[in-house]
């Protein structure tokens, strides 16, 4: 019976098992609330210690991986890029990718600050439910920082990769990976002694096996997230009930607006400036790639798709899109770049911290460049918020409880967030194809 049940669990897909703990443990959550509200009885309140740890180590789980996903997917993907072979055309393919990262970013973060999530009337639930994730909301209130300064940002970008590391200083891991990554690629590609160009290819491929054990890991951790999800959700509705209902509402569909206006808005708009057509015509025959990049909730997974669609479909030629479209669903992380302000956003409004024009910058420029590192990681949004929350000036403590927050409806973010980055990948792979004439018909 026991191995029946467990075959049929890990049978089941993990976005539904998710979306399940999400469900079930509202219901609960919100049954025990009912019952306290009635009797007058703390009865949510006597199960907390038991079911609290279930969704606190899934928290620590996240903390524990996120460094060496950082670091070893960064250093394969720059040491993997092509960088002489490529030429103009790989340059013009990393300018369109960093240029829609940087409009969705700006576009994520404006949408943050109109919509202010946690601000005014909404603060009040929001910080509800930080008490029962941390225990602790009146010393990290009294730990906000007051934010940081763009030049102590750029500062801490070059920092020792150890201290870096034994740190968590993100900004800092990002930028020496990325250099040590493009170091071993432009080795290998001067040539030289031949002996060296084979120990940096066995240094690539060691980086590319530590990459994969990681990625393993994360699994595992994905494996269990489900039942962490189950425990957050019957500790936050437990105790306070449908009244957190809108906060999440509120979130959600903000994000999801964000990413539907990059989709119908920004990506027409610069492939109509580009090509002088019908936008709507050519992303039409996108779509088969965008379905499934919503349904499977991975880049990866959907690159067979997106080469078939774009080389068959849009007729952009094999050499481009083979290029292309693989280092897009690494660096190209449109989706995330909405996604991230609004709990930025809602994350300052938390802890008191003042979102100033040079923080609003900050947070752009950390966006965009975390990002980067999101590629291949399912579930990826959530393990770059902690590069994000860090880089506005929260501490550990801080960041953890609003993954936590962000935990119960990033399944339904994910899918949106997925099928955005795609399209980006073939709106930009459309557009250098565009430019550089590079179409089979």
């Amino acid at each position: 019976m026991i191995k029946s049940i467990l075959r049929w669990y890990f049978k089941t897909s993990i976005l539904l098992r998710i979306l399940c703990g999400f469900l079930i443990g509202s219901a609960v959550g919100g049954l025990l609330w009912y019952i306290s509200s009635r009797t007058g009885r703390p009865v949510t309140e006597s199960i907390i210690p038991y079911v609290s740890p279930f969704g606190t180590v899934l928290i620590s789980m996240l903390k524990m991986i996120v460094i060496p996903i950082i670091f070893f997917s960064l250093i394969t993907g720059a040491a993997s890029l092509p960088i002489k072979r490529f030429g103009r055309i790989g340059l013009k393919v990393i300018g369109w990718y960093l240029l829609c990262s940087i409009l969705a970013a700006i576009l994520g973060a404006s949408l943050a600050v109109l919509i202010n999530p946690g601000g005014n009337s909404q603060l009040e639930g929001w910080q509800g439910i930080v008490e029962t994730l941390g225990n602790q909301t009146d010393a990290l209130a009294e730990k906000a920082p007051t934010g940081g300064k763009l030049g102590d940002i750029f500062l801490n970008m070059f920092r020792n990769p150890f201290e870096a590391l034994a740190t968590n200083n993100f900004l800092s891991v990002i930028v020496f990976s990325i250099l040590f990554g493009l170091a071993i690629r432009i080795s290998i590609e001067a040539g030289g002694d031949r002996a060296e160009v084979r120990r940096l290819e066995k240094l690539i491929d060691l980086c590319i096996a530590a990459r994969d054990a990681v990625f393993k890991m994360v699994d595992w951790i994905l494996e269990y997230s489900p039942i962490g999800v189950l425990a957050l959700s019957i500790m936050n509705f437990g105790l306070y009930g449908p009244k957190i209902v809108g906060p999440y509402v509120r979130v959600t569909l903000g994000i999801i607006a964000g990413i539907l206006v990059m989709m119908l808005v920004v990506y027409p708009i610069l492939l109509a400036l580009v090509t002088r057509r019908n936008p709507y015509k050519i992303m039409k025959g996108m779509d088969e790639a965008i379905l499934t990049a919503f349904i499977t909730r991975s880049s990866a997974a959907t690159l067979p798709v997106s080469l078939h669609v774009t080389q068959e479909k849009l007729g952009v030629r094999p050499e481009l899109a083979s290029f292309s479209l693989p280092l897009g669903s690494t660096i190209n992380m449109d989706g995330v770049c909405v996604h991230l302000p609004m709990f930025a956003i809602l994350a300052a409004n938390i802890f008191g911290l003042p979102m100033t024009l040079p923080t609003l910058l900050i947070l752009v420029i950390t966006t965009v460049l975390a990002s980067i590192g999101a590629g291949g990681v399912p579930g990826g949004s959530l393990i770059l918020l902690f590069i994000i929350l860090q880089a506005i000036g929260l501490d550990g403590n801080q960041i953890a409880v609003v993954v936590a927050l962000a935990m119960g409806i990033n399944p339904i973010l994910d899918m949106f967030e997925t099928a955005n980055n795609v399209t980006g990948d073939m709106v930009c792979t459309y557009a250098v194809a565009w430019q550089e004439d590079l179409f089979t018909k």
